[in-house]
């Protein structure tokens, strides 16, 4: 994770330790605390990335709440903000109506603290992420129709950093893909009618950690952990528990922003030779055959998957004798079919992994489960569900590069729209029986 989400649902599962708060590290934020030249005042952490720690901070010019993003001050740190401003700041310019469902950059700054200077980053801010909605659908699939919402929406987000910027996200996943407000209204500002902290509060003024928060911290920590273990098996199904239904999502706003643009690259200046998280890393990445626009739509499609059955496509292990990247490979054919000889003998890597007739060299038994029997058999989806999402789906995981549809041409597929179809049929079927009465 590059940096971190501008979110309720930024990094909060453990903590990111007292240790990285010195110098070249994180800056220590208290409550109340202003920067900017007392613009924007902070009011609860939200999160942390490797790179920087996020805060919910209230924006006194405006009177609404921003998300704000202080990096690491040591200088690599530094370095890999000012590329994410110069990304983001392009995203802005091109986006002057906020429709284009990418998060929006407000403001950015220099901030000077006790461990060195900090760049900071105000962006929009937004609510859970897929990944935090799909753990609260307990694993299960979304409805279809809550699933072409997120799709429409991603790829409206693909389709302006494609064909307008030539900008590459690199990084697409559901944890970099953040709804528009919170999962539950009381962890929202707006909705939960929170007032802003405005001066810092009295009692405990230099934010001294005592040793009873510690404890607290940690058994809520222990806490959550095996919450988290419990509320898996129970949605998978585990020994002796029933599985969980799925909950209900009506009344919850699904539409989305992709965020996170610390590893994003122009088209023209690809940046490192690895991108991507490993369960949503397109084949050309893994055989370092060259990678552009349809790498992106790759992870899009990975992600789709993983919302609609509620499990990741490609979960990739090392094995005896392979490596997880062989193993990758591996289990993308078993869905997809044999890869074309060309595609498995061109690329860096391709002769670490495929003989010359383009064949595995560890893995030789392959069980083939096309997509759509994969949905019907694995995920119980009825026949025409899985044809219909399949049909969409594996253009896009064409293992060439170049015959992947584009996000615009996905955004005209029949399956996004069928929503549309069927009202528009049943329009026409009214307006029919009207005319026959």
């Amino acid at each position: 994770m590059s940096g971190c989400s501008s979110s309720s649902s930024a990094s909060e599962e453990e903590d990111e330790g007292i240790d990285s708060y010195r110098k070249g590290g994180y800056h220590a934020v208290r409550i109340g605390d202003s920067f900017a030249g007392g613009r924007y005042i902070a009011q609860k952490k939200l999160g942390w990335g490797q790179f920087s720690i996020v805060w919910l901070a209230y924006d006194t010019q405006t009177s609404k709440y921003v998300a704000l993003k202080i990096q690491k001050s040591a200088p690599q740190f530094g370095q890999a903000a000012l590329h994410e401003i110069e990304i983001l700041s392009a995203i802005a310019a091109g986006d002057n109506a906020n429709t284009k469902c990418v998060v929006n950059l407000v403001d950015h700054f220099k901030h000077a603290g006790p461990n060195g200077q900090h760049l900071c980053m105000v962006l929009e801010f937004l609510g859970d992420s897929l990944l935090r909605l799909i753990k609260y659908n307990r694993y299960k699939g979304l409805e279809f129709n809550k699933v072409r919402e997120i799709c429409k929406c991603i790829l409206t987000s693909l389709d302006y950093l494609h064909r307008e910027l030539g900008l590459i996200h690199t990084d697409l996943k559901p944890e970099n893909i953040l709804l528009y407000s919170t999962i539950n209204p009381s962890k929202d500002p707006i909705r939960s009618g929170m007032t802003p902290i405005l001066e810092k509060p009295e009692g405990n003024p230099n934010g001294v950690v005592t040793i009873n928060t510690i404890e607290k911290k940690l058994k809520q920590r222990a806490r959550r952990a095996v919450a988290r273990i419990s509320e898996r098996r129970a949605s998978m199904g585990g020994v002796g528990l029933m599985p969980k239904p799925a909950r209900s999502l009506d009344g919850i706003d699904v539409r989305c922003k992709v965020v996170d643009f610390g590893n994003a690259c122009w088209a023209d200046k690809p940046m490192a030779e690895e991108i991507q998280t490993r369960q949503y890393r397109a084949p050309e990445v893994i055989l370092q055959s060259g990678y552009s626009f349809p790498a992106d739509m790759w992870s899009f499609a990975c992600t789709a998957f993983e919302l609609a059955t509620g499990e990741m496509m490609f979960t990739p292990k090392t094995g005896q004798g392979f490596s997880e990247d062989e193993d990758h490979l591996a289990l993308m054919m078993e869905v997809l079919g044999k890869m074309p000889r060309k595609i498995a003998t061109c690329g860096a890597r391709c002769k670490d992994y495929f003989d010359r007739y383009g064949d595995l060299k560890r893995i030789r038994r392959l069980k083939y489960l096309p997509l759509d029997r994969l949905l019907v058999e694995k995920f119980k989806f009825s026949g025409d569900d899985a044809r219909e999402f399949a049909d969409f789906l594996c253009p896009i995981l064409d293992f060439e590069p170049e015959k992947r549809p584009t996000a615009q041409q996905c955004l005209q597929h029949p399956w996004l729209n069928m929503n549309k179809q069927k009202n528009d049929e049943t329009k026409i079927e009214s307006r029919v029986g009207k005319l026959n009465i």
